[in-house]
């Protein structure tokens, strides 16, 4: 059942994030795999995991994902009408045959809250998976502790584990992670995934012979402004008004000159 956009809010609210949310059709689907696979020809798969970092700026077809109108009627159902793309990467965990591990560190997402990272305030981040790719627990699902984003921001340090995909290899301690309660929110290729920055989620390396690969987005609401903080020094050039007005201008738009707001 489709969910309107005041169960989509309370949902969200009470859980931290929402799954299985259809964004592309078949033929969009089709035409972005056909795109990304180019960028994996043009610089590697090595490259491809983690590197493609803002490249809506670049490409018109990845400014149109960030900026569908399915996707954005769920942004603006979670965060309100006035939304703020604040930054995107596409992440991939190829198997090991197509992109082989270093020894036994093979990539994963350790605990973390993506707020520790954002160098803002002011308002909450919303983050999104879009699949790609079919993903599931065996190629390294996204994991998520229900509520969590009710509890603040919990403690982080330096990974234990080598293979941490976070830039920063930092990770939540254990004794810190209800990791018993965590749930999978697995997806089928064009589906996306929205969880809070405060909410606790990780995931476990891709064990399959199947890639794994996602565009993940952030977004803020326009009341949300940058902060000075050693713990989270992160500059912004690539925002991007994406859905309502600013009337709080706290970020420069940088919308490229091929995008055209729609919402």
């Amino acid at each position: 059942m489709k969910m309107n956009a005041n169960q989509m809010k309370e949902l969200y609210d009470a859980n931290g994030y929402l799954t299985s949310i259809n964004v592309l059709d078949k033929n969009e689907l089709e035409l972005a795999s056909k795109e990304y696979e180019k960028l994996e020809q043009k610089f590697g798969k090595d490259y491809a995991q983690y590197s493609l970092h803002n490249i809506h700026m670049e490409y018109e077809w990845v400014m149109k994902l960030a900026s569908h109108s399915n996707l954005l009627h769920a942004i603006t159902a979670v965060l309100g009408p006035n939304v703020i793309l604040l930054d995107s990467r596409f992440i991939c965990k190829y198997p090991s045959s197509d992109v082989p591990h270093k020894g036994d560190t093979a990539p994963y997402v350790a605990w973390h809250q993506d707020i520790k990272y954002w160098g803002f305030e002011g308002g909450p981040v919303a983050s999104v998976w879009l699949a790609f790719d079919d993903v599931d627990t065996e190629n390294g699902v996204l994991q998520i502790i229900p509520g969590s984003h009710k509890h603040g921001v919990f403690e982080h340090k330096t990974a234990e584990i080598p293979g941490n995909m976070l830039t920063a290899n930092q990770e939540i301690p254990k004794h810190l992670v209800n990791a018993d309660k965590a749930v999978e929110c697995p997806l089928k290729a064009g589906q996306m995934s929205i969880h809070d920055g405060l909410t606790v989620h990780a995931s476990e390396p891709n064990m399959s012979n199947r890639r794994r690969c996602g565009f993940v987005i952030r977004y803020v609401p326009t009341a949300a402004y940058p902060v000075k903080d050693p713990e989270r020094p992160r500059t912004f050039p690539a925002t991007v008004l994406v859905a309502g007005t600013d009337e709080f201008q706290n970020f420069q738009n940088h919308a490229p000159n091929f995008f055209t707001k729609t919402f």
